[in-house]
């Protein structure tokens, strides 16, 4: 594609070269080039791409967008100065893959947590209705039910516009998006529209990039704004946030609740290990999961709501529900003929393992068994938040490694031990992660629960100096079956 048709939209500071050029390829990677390239230098968090033009140039770039001054200088290369260099992907990549977002509905779903469960919900409502559905999230990318490698939550805007080619190219309709605050504050999102976003909840979390909580809310707020004026921004609003989004709204605000009177609002719940049920309003019929917990009745309930702004058949809804099995890794249950009960969840906020605990404390019979650890290189105030919620629930705790990335895992336990007021009676430190799963699956009896949290689907570990092959629901596999030969 012509260079002067992907840089019509930029906010240009100054030019050096020739515009009159061929653009075969963009990247913001230095080391994917090929040639006739263009290269985006981005100043990021961890390294700034302006290091690498020079490398960039090797191999294959004929064009360099920058934001920062220019530190290497070539006479055939061109060179385009920008106010942000992520912007300027944004407008790059949509111009690249011929906008392909203008053929695609979008329907994003923000929160602290919920987002998976909630996108997939709502992707499985619309292919029962007979539409063809993407969806891009934490577990994948899916184009209809074939999974596509992912590596963030929400991809950056040339990997987004890339996906959304593909999704055009097999006549997908609409996509469901999770949209992580950090998609937001970077710009990964910035020039799209959206039909419909939902708001599940807010917590903390990534407090380690936005600072204060002040910040995240308002970060998060942000994705209603790009809600087309004729969309839908719906808003679960027995969360303490709920105003703040609704502020934010330029569209029409559906609201859905537990707790209070709204559009749709949850009652008579009925939860157990195998799912729960409610009924919808007024409706006689009771909506059925195949999932349990009042957290998942409120991203049933967003599931809902979007589905009928789109004027799909509540029987549809309801259906869709019922042939929906468990979502990986969130509240998982792990089988293997035994005689407790094993879950397997994602949650690594306070809010997040408090509302796994709750709902298993409402159907526990016995002891409540808990493995869990904190992710490296994140939000540390979340750590004693999260020891602390371990010893009101459990009754016996593996303290263990989560992904330590670049931190010393005993630091990070010493963490968590702070919320943990001294008790020693019910909790032990085992670093391996295999192990502590091993220890609570030797010391499960009969009817207990055991619990391993902060992973979910996850299949690696990673260390400061290695990325291992890591299953939680593998481990857990092995040990019941090791513990069966035993017996």
């Amino acid at each position: 594609m012509k260079l002067k048709k992907l840089i019509e939209k930029l906010d240009i500071e100054y030019i050096l070269g020739n515009i009159d050029l061929e653009i075969s390829h963009i990247s913001y990677d230095s080391r994917l080039l090929k040639k006739d390239s263009l290269f985006i230098a981005i100043d990021g968090f961890e390294t700034d791409g302006h290091k690498y033009i020079e490398e960039a140039v090797s191999n294959g770039a004929k064009v360099i967008i920058i934001e920062n001054e220019l530190n290497y200088y070539r006479e055939d290369i061109t060179y385009i100065k920008v106010a942000s260099s992520r912007k300027a992907m944004a407008y790059i990549s949509a111009a690249f893959y011929n906008y392909p977002q203008k053929d695609l509905k979008l329907i994003g779903v923000t929160g602290t947590n919920g987002k998976t469960t909630t996108t997939y919900l709502i992707k499985s409502i619309l292919e029962n209705a007979g539409y063809k559905a993407g969806l891009i999230g934490t577990i994948g990318n899916y184009i209809n039910n074939e999974e596509l490698n992912t590596s963030r939550t929400t991809p950056n805007s040339l990997e987004l516009n890339k996906l959304f080619y593909e999704m055009k190219k097999q006549d997908i309709e609409y996509v469901v998006m999770e949209v992580s605050s950090h998609a937001i504050d970077l710009k990964r999102i910035f020039n799209l529209k959206f039909e419909i976003a939902v708001f599940t909840n807010i917590s903390q979390d990534h407090l380690d990039y936005h600072k204060t909580f002040k910040n995240y809310l308002e970060v998060k707020s942000r994705l209603f704004k790009k809600v087309k004026s004729n969309g839908f921004s719906i808003v679960n609003i027995d969360d303490k946030a709920a105003d703040k989004i609704i502020n934010n709204s330029n569209s029409k605000v559906i609201k859905y609740s537990i707790n209070q009177k709204s559009d749709f609002r949850a009652k008579n719940i009925k939860l157990n290990t195998a799912g729960a049920s409610f009924l919808l309003n007024n409706y006689e019929k009771r909506v059925r999961l195949n999932i349990t917990g009042k957290f998942n009745i409120y991203n049933a309930l967003a599931a809902i709501a979007v589905a009928s702004k789109l004027n799909i058949d509540y029987n549809i809804i309801r259906k869709s529900f019922e042939k929906m099995d468990s979502i990986p890794g969130r509240f998982e249950v792990v089988k293997g003929n035994q005689d407790f009960t094993l879950i397997v969840d994602y949650a690594h906020t306070p809010d997040g393992m408090d509302n796994v605990l709750k709902t298993i404390k409402s159907l526990a019979q016995n002891k409540i068994i808990i493995v869990f650890g904190c992710g490296g290189n994140r939000d540390k105030d979340k750590r004693p938040k999260m020891g602390s919620i371990a010893l009101e629930y459990g009754d016996s705790i593996f303290i263990t490694t989560d992904n330590p990335r670049n931190e010393d895992p005993k630091s990070i336990i010493e963490d968590i031990k702070k919320g943990l007021k001294d008790n020693k009676s019910n909790y032990e430190v085992v670093l391996d992660r295999k192990k502590a799963i091993n220890k609570a699956v030797e010391i499960a009896e009969k009817n207990d629960i055991i619990v391993i949290f902060g992973k979910g689907h996850e299949t690696y570990q990673v260390f400061a100096d290695e990325t291992i092959h890591f299953d939680d629901r593998e481990v857990a596999k092995e040990a019941i079956r090791s513990k069966k030969e035993r017996m």
